[in-house]
């Protein structure tokens, strides 16, 4: 193959399989939490991994993703060379109900 790289496609939990500490955890890190609002306020698939502005390198963006999927907050696909992105806001509604309409509030601080 000349010039193609190929990546593993992104494992996904589904939130019916996520205890509530797992899902706390990954809304209680300040960059998850960005991450999370800014899908919530983006059409689904319409971002991608580069596109947020949040201080952490690529490893730790990408580390920052794995959790927010481990938690069955985020679903990604590859498109082409991007990875794209959608907030699972209906199933992780039907899991943790409330949950997250809470983090998402204007009102509540961050950090």
């Amino acid at each position: 193959m000349t010039g193609t790289s190929h990546r593993a496609a992104p494992e996904h939990t589904h939130p019916d399989d996520v205890s509530v500490p797992a899902a706390f955890a990954a809304l209680a890190d300040p960059v998850r939490l960005t991450l999370v609002r800014e899908l919530a306020n983006s059409p689904e698939w319409a971002r991608s991994c580069g596109s947020f502005d949040v201080p952490v390198g690529k490893a730790a963006l990408s580390h920052h993703f794995a959790v927010l999927r481990a938690a069955g907050l985020v679903e990604q696909r590859d498109e082409g060379p991007r990875r794209v992105n959608r907030l699972r806001r209906a199933e992780f509604e039907a899991r943790f109900p409330g949950l997250l309409a809470l983090v998402l509030r204007d009102d509540i601080r961050q950090g």
